[in-house]
C-alpha cells in the first residue's frame, strides 16, 4: 500500500515540478515582442513619415 501511495505521489509531484520549472524558465509564461524584419506596407504609402527627412 505504502509503495502504490509512494508512485502516485510520485506522479504527481515530478510533472508539476517540471512544470514549474519550464513556466519559471520561459519567464512566467510572457512572451518577448517578436521584432519587425520588414517595414510594413500600405498601398503606395511610405512605411516612414514623409518628415522623417529620408530621401530615396
Amino acid at each position: 500500500m505504502l509503495l502504490i501511495v509512494a508512485v502516485v505521489v510520485l506522479l504527481v509531484l515530478v510533472p508539476t515540478a517540471v512544470l514549474v520549472s519550464l513556466v519559471r524558465k520561459d519567464g512566467h509564461g510572457t512572451l518577448p515582442p517578436e521584432p519587425a524584419h520588414h517595414p510594413w506596407t500600405a498601398g503606395d504609402l511610405p512605411s516612414e513619415p514623409y518628415s522623417s527627412g529620408r530621401r530615396p
